[in-house]
């Protein structure tokens, strides 16, 4: 049975820096991602890492690059976002997902969701 548990989640004044760890159980995945869903809005997509023939690969939203880094503990099945200089308009649920092929930025295209945790950003 695969499941994702999140968590690292919390208040951080703005400027401030915050981890999400995601613990994926059941099997391993290629590639992983974070998503985050602001209240009265769509989910977006934050970071994604992939494995494939070429290597490791990442890829970040506009809005976080430079900020956000995505990274993952094959050995441990962890993934991590590393979340640093954050804003108020950072603040959301935090997901995590998985089960998708390539680098995809398309939530539908993930089987797999944690549960969530919560970022709030003050000003």
């Amino acid at each position: 049975q695969v499941q994702l548990v999140e968590s690292g989640g919390g208040l951080v004044q703005a400027g401030g820096s915050l981890r999400l760890s995601c613990a994926a159980s059941g099997r391993a995945f290629s590639t992983v991602a974070w998503f985050r869903q602001a209240a009265g809005k769509e989910r977006e997509f934050v970071a994604t890492a992939a494995v494939s023939w070429s290597g490791h690969t990442t890829g970040y939203a506009d809005s976080v690059k430079g900020r956000f880094t995505i990274s993952r503990d094959s050995a441990k099945n962890m993934v991590y976002l590393e979340m640093n200089k954050l804003k108020p308009e950072d603040t959301a649920v935090y997901y995590c997902a998985a089960g998708a092929t390539g680098q995809a930025m398309d939530p539908s295209r993930y089987l797999y969701w944690g549960q969530g945790t919560q970022v709030t950003v003050s000003s």
